[in-house]
């Protein structure tokens, strides 16, 4: 089921076709669909009452058991639609779908925590359902302020039993992923003592990000054609066209309609974005709807406040392009960007000196006098900077060259005027 919104950001027909992609990942089989064009939902049912009979009709024509709804289902949208579909239906969500998508594919401690703090994080204001054949024996009036103190039937108790032990659970992982948190702040700050620059691979969920990943480190990342096919960060050391070292970090897939929970719930995996050096956003130049899907990423980079970060686009899929198609042609795309396949290796050349390129011009220019005894210091600087002339004096080795900017501190002592 799908709704209209004012200025969606794909049209709904491919928004349509996106949600029947995530109940294949989910294990569903989609057998129908149906839309409503309104301006705003009803109160009570979300759809008019006209289109929920229409659905009725054709669920039972169908065989369907389950109903999904493109878009999130209030607490009480969902009530009212289940009590008129019937027990027998099963009524999901947009969101609903990603979590249990999300919980199908994470892999780790830190996914499974996350997945399970947004999944309860939803259900606490939609527990009501479970608990309404207890208040039906109860008499009907057990959850109303008409039953009076002392004459609640046990399906609220019920209810108020399971939220303190949500609650107590909620508390519970969000305690264990903040020491998730910090752990993988010390792995990061003992990374960032290597002083290796970090480039994130972004992108919109199925673009290739895992493919690129494996293709230019042969990291061994599980890569499918599904959506969300990988939740948890992979980091893997590259080898860079001029000789210095690189990490290139794969993240979780972004997409339009990304629950407020699963941004919340992995904040901790996004880090790995916030502490990046450079962004690669990876398009699948082969989707109708690369632009807004390119908008989409880039509405979820604004949210974690990354967005002004360097920036480079690879229109991935080039393999599966049509003849003469050029992506950066076709689309508004920044000065960095590049036509690359992740199956083939076209354009992953040009991709890396470009990635390369953009790294040196974030460097910050510096000239140090290193004591010989300071060869140390002279392995970094040709390891992790770039060098443009080394002259060797009585005392030292003058260097000129580049660095990053978080390098600097360690060779403070030994700077020189330009």
């Amino acid at each position: 089921m799908e709704l209209k919104r004012e200025r969606p950001l794909l049209p709904v027909e491919d928004s349509m076709k996106e949600l029947a992609m995530l109940a294949d990942t989910a294990g569903l089989n989609v057998v129908g669909e149906a839309i409503q064009r309104l301006d705003r939902p009803y109160t009570s049912t979300y759809i008019g009452p006209g289109k929920i009979e229409e659905v009725k009709i054709l669920t039972a024509e169908l065989e369907a058991t389950v109903i999904v709804f493109d878009d999130e289902l209030s607490p009480r949208h969902q009530r009212e639609l289940e009590k008129l579909f019937g027990e027998e239906i099963k009524l999901l969500d947009r969101t609903a779908l990603i979590l249990d998508i999300f919980a199908l594919h994470a892999n780790t401690r830190e996914g499974k925590l996350q997945v399970e703090l947004a999944q309860l994080e939803y259900r606490i204001p939609r527990l009501t359902r479970m608990w309404t054949h207890l208040v039906r024996q109860a008499g009907g009036r057990a959850g109303g302020a008409s039953g009076g103190v002392g004459l609640r039937g046990p399906g609220e108790k019920q209810i108020e039993m399971d939220r303190r032990e949500i609650g107590k659970r909620v508390t519970f992982l969000k305690a264990e992923i903040d020491v998730v948190r910090a752990r993988r702040a010390r792995h990061r700050r003992k990374r960032q003592q290597t002083e290796l620059q970090v480039i994130a691979i972004v992108g919109y969920t199925n673009a290739g990000k895992s493919t690129l990943l494996n293709k230019i480190s042969d990291a061994g990342v599980l890569s499918a054609d599904k959506l969300f096919a990988t939740l948890d960060p992979t980091t893997r050391k590259v080898i860079m066209p001029g000789g210095r070292e690189a990490l290139f970090t794969d993240t979780v897939g972004f997409i339009q309609k990304l629950p407020a929970q699963i941004i919340a719930a992995f904040r901790a995996t996004l880090e790995e974005i916030i502490e990046a050096d450079v962004l690669l956003h990876i398009v699948d130049a082969t989707h109708p709807q690369a632009a807004a899907q390119m908008e989409a990423v880039e509405d979820t980079l604004a949210e974690l406040e990354v967005d002004k970060l360097p920036r480079i686009v690879a229109f991935n899929k080039a393999d599966l392009l049509p003849d003469g198609v050029d992506p950066i042609a076709l689309l508004d795309t920044p000065e960095q960007s590049v036509v690359v396949s992740s199956v083939t290796g076209q354009g992953m050349d040009e991709l890396m000196v470009l990635i390369e390129a953009v790294m040196t011009r974030y460097l910050s220019p510096i000239r140090v006098n290193l004591p010989y005894e300071r060869g140390d210091l002279l392995s970094m600087f040709h390891e992790r900077g770039q060098v443009d002339t080394v002259d060797h004096g009585a005392e030292g080795v003058l260097v000129y060259g580049r660095l990053p900017e978080r390098l600097i501190p360690y060779f403070e002592p030994y700077r020189v005027e330009m």
